[in-house]
């Protein structure tokens, strides 16, 4: 098997897909079964500076080679091959933020990711102009915030992009974002950017100093499966500086992390969901009718190939609980007895699990940076217990575990009760899922859902990512939906949990004193 796989590796007929994630640049090539036969990463964090959410220019571009060097290092040492050749490759990266750029191609501030929460008025006013709910982290409320700002530097815009669109744009020359991406920039509608939403944001814009055509400053809008763009040579020194890698291989259009979500987790036909959960935790349901309203915790995206999306997003899952695991690893090395870090989390969340559904009377709040979905403007951690009680460290870890997905429930409940959609199964995938059936079991109860983890789902957006590269070479004119289903799924398999009468009463039990803690946050 493996000089089958060194065959195609050496031919140029594997597939790469690289995503950028708020911790993690990760890397991973697929052959042509679209499994996985290799993966690099670069480790990196976001940084508050001047009171926004940022990463420097220098440390993306870094990311990007390091995650591309060390999957190179990985090929090398499984198959012992250099890789000279794609067959095709794709950016993925966090959704939403504000790249913008002169005429000149010069980053004008500072990179404001997703995680910023400073375009409140923005939001509420183009919200209420359009009649369509426009989060905080959508680009156009940051472009359009700056401008209520006055910021001296949106006299100068020639265009704006996301991360994902950014890394694109450097690596084939084409300014451009796929449709899932794009929705996450400003409202779709046919397959496009919604023409009379612009009219309206442009008017409004021009009332306020700013003239630019939005339609010249937005990228331009591809569907999953779109050819033309290719790695330039600049483009494959940028990526591979010892200059091992040739150019010319195609490139898909750039896609949020929520697109290679649904992506790798064969969830983009109709009525169907999954449950992203990192840094970020977002849920998504491909709707089969318009909601009957605008809600403001409910974002209408899209697909990789155009379908519209009713999606929850929490800025916080992992970030705190990951910092106590490594607590209580520090601990465990200060006792003399150190353990690794999957045994780490192996150990504390089948613990929290088998702890009672209340959590002993413990509630948290995982709050690092601000959570719209909650109405929290800024981050502040926090624990609690009933004085009566004794909490175990099962019960405190499970409050931790609880509380990565209780701001989810709040923005799901108004799906289920408010527009009475339904959900069959939500599939999850991303870091919160690795120990397998804990986050998964939690989630059901609290959700009321089943949900399921495929086996494949460790690999999470940047083989989604990969995924799409190899659908625009090889989809034979097939819907993503129908590709994915005969081409990639068709033998996956899945570990589904169901609601636990128990559990869900426990979880319920703890929401009641996290909305009291939610009280403290606002306050």
């Amino acid at each position: 098997m493996s000089m089958i796989i060194k065959n195609e590796i050496s031919e140029g007929r594997s597939f790469l897909g690289i995503e950028f994630g708020s911790t993690r640049v990760k890397a991973v090539l697929i052959d042509g079964s679209s499994a996985p036969i290799a993966s690099g990463a670069f480790d990196w964090e976001n940084r508050l500076e001047n009171g926004i959410w940022t990463y420097p220019l220098e440390l993306i571009h870094s990311a990007l080679q390091g995650a591309y060097a060390a999957l190179a290092e990985d090929v090398a040492a499984r198959y012992g091959v250099k890789l000279t050749r794609l067959a095709g490759l794709g950016i993925s990266g966090m959704m939403h933020g504000y790249m913008p750029f002169d005429s000149e191609g010069r980053l004008l501030v500072p990179f404001r990711t997703w995680r910023n929460t400073m375009t409140a008025a923005a939001a509420e006013e183009l919200s209420r102009e359009l009649g369509f709910n426009i989060p905080q982290r959508w680009s156009i409320a940051h472009l359009y915030q700056a401008v209520l700002n006055g910021e001296e530097h949106t006299g100068s815009i020639a265009y704006i992009n996301t991360l994902a669109g950014y890394i694109h744009f450097l690596l084939t020359g084409r300014r451009e974002a796929g449709i899932g991406e794009a929705s996450g920039i400003f409202p779709i509608k046919d397959m496009d950017y919604n023409a009379e939403y612009l009219a309206k944001t442009e008017a409004l814009l021009s009332a306020k100093g700013f003239n630019r055509r939005l339609r010249d400053v937005l990228p331009e809008v591809r569907l999953a499966g779109a050819k033309g763009a290719v790695l330039t040579e600049e483009g494959a020194r940028l990526l591979d500086p010892t200059g091992t890698l040739m150019p010319g291989v195609p490139v898909c259009p750039p896609e949020g992390d929520a697109g290679t979500g649904m992506t790798a987790t064969n969830s983009v036909r109709r009525r169907t969901g999954n449950i992203s959960a990192g840094t970020s935790i977002f849920s998504m349901l491909v709707l089969d009718k318009p909601l009957s309203a605008p809600h403001e915790d409910i974002d209408i995206v899209t697909t990789p190939d155009g379908s519209d999306v009713a999606m929850v997003h929490c800025n916080n899952c992992c970030s705190e609980i990951d910092m106590w695991v490594r607590m209580f690893g520090e601990f465990a090395e200060l006792a003399g007895a150190p353990m690794d870090k999957s045994a780490l989390y192996e150990t504390l969340y089948k613990n929290a699990l088998a702890a009672p559904a209340d959590c002993c009377g413990a509630a948290a709040c995982n709050f690092i940076s601000g959570e719209p979905v909650a109405h929290v403007e800024a981050g502040r951690p926090m624990y609690t217990r009933e004085p009566d009680r004794a909490v175990t460290l099962g019960g405190f870890f499970r409050a931790q575990l609880y509380s990565t997905f209780a701001t989810l429930r709040l923005g799901n409940e108004v799906l289920f009760k408010e527009e009475n959609v339904k959900a069959e199964r939500f599939n999850g995938h991303g870091g919160l899922f690795k120990v397998a059936g804990v986050a998964s079991q939690l989630m059901a109860d609290a959700l009321g859902v089943p949900v399921a983890v495929m086996t494949t789902a460790g690999e999470g957006g940047a083989w989604g990512m990969a995924l799409l590269a190899q659908y625009a070479v090889m989809g034979e004119g097939m819907s993503l939906a129908d590709w994915l289903d005969e081409k990639v799924f068709a033998s996956a398999k899945a570990e589904v949990s169901r609601p636990e009468e128990q559990g869900a009463k426990g979880f319920e039990e703890f929401m009641r004193g996290y909305k009291r803690l939610l009280g403290y946050e606002r306050n």
